[in-house]
């Protein structure tokens, strides 16, 4: 409620449940390129405690590559969810539109 006592409209999601699902987003996406990472690039054979460079390497060009990727199809789906709300704007104002006549 605002000052006057009326309820105000929202608009976007709550922030609270934004925040959640940025956060789940973020903890899959770390445990995905986490399993998928080691699995390519952690050598079968543990004779040291630390990794070797070659694995470094390969660990970092790995998480460098999986963020690039996430970062591409964020764009997509980004400019795709736009297109969608673009959409259903122009579809409202024409039912609007003919809903007059």
């Amino acid at each position: 409620m605002n000052f006057f006592g009326q309820k105000e409209e929202q608009k976007g999601p709550e922030p609270l449940f934004a925040a959640t699902t940025e956060m789940e987003m973020y903890t899959h996406l770390f445990n995905n390129m986490a399993s998928t990472c080691f699995a390519k690039c952690a050598s079968r054979k543990h004779k040291d405690a630390d990794i070797t460079l070659g694995e470094m390497s390969c660990v970092d060009r790995c998480v460098g590559k999986y963020v690039v990727a996430h970062e591409k199809v964020g764009l997509i789906l980004q400019k795709a969810n736009e297109s969608a709300i673009a959409q259903q704007k122009n579809l409202s104002e024409m039912q609007q539109t003919w809903g007059q006549k």
